[in-house]
């Protein structure tokens, strides 16, 4: 059974910093592409990141770029998204999304979701 569970998420200051993990059972990330999510009250779910399963590449929400860095430990089998420089307008529920071959908008397997709060 695949499952995928989130962590990390809580409550920050503008300016700081937060690391979520995706750890996930029944299956490899090697075999997938993973993404993270985002989706804030009233506003339509977005990709933030995206990290190919081969080489790795990577990519951003443009609004995240510089401050975002999304990463995969295989021995592990966690995918990590570290969050810099936090504003109040990444304030959302955080997922994390897998079971696709490729970086798209659709995937198989979702996290629960974990709260990001950036306020002072």
């Amino acid at each position: 059974q695949v499952q995928l569970v989130e962590s990390g998420g809580g409550l920050v200051q503008p300016g700081g910093s937060l690391r979520l993990s995706c750890a996930a059972s029944g299956f490899s990330f090697n075999y997938y592409a993973t993404a993270w999510f985002r989706q804030a009250p009233g506003k339509e779910r977005e990709r933030v990141s995206c990290i190919t399963k081969r080489d790795g590449t990577t990519y951003y929400l443009d609004s995240v770029k510089g401050r975002f860095t999304i990463s995969r430990d295989n021995a592990k089998n966690t995918v990590y998204l570290q969050m810099n420089s936090l504003k109040p307008e990444d304030t959302a529920v955080y997922y994390c999304a897998t079971g696709s071959w490729y970086c798209t908008y659709e995937y198989d397997y979702w996290g629960q979701g974990t709260q990001v709060t950036v306020s002072s």
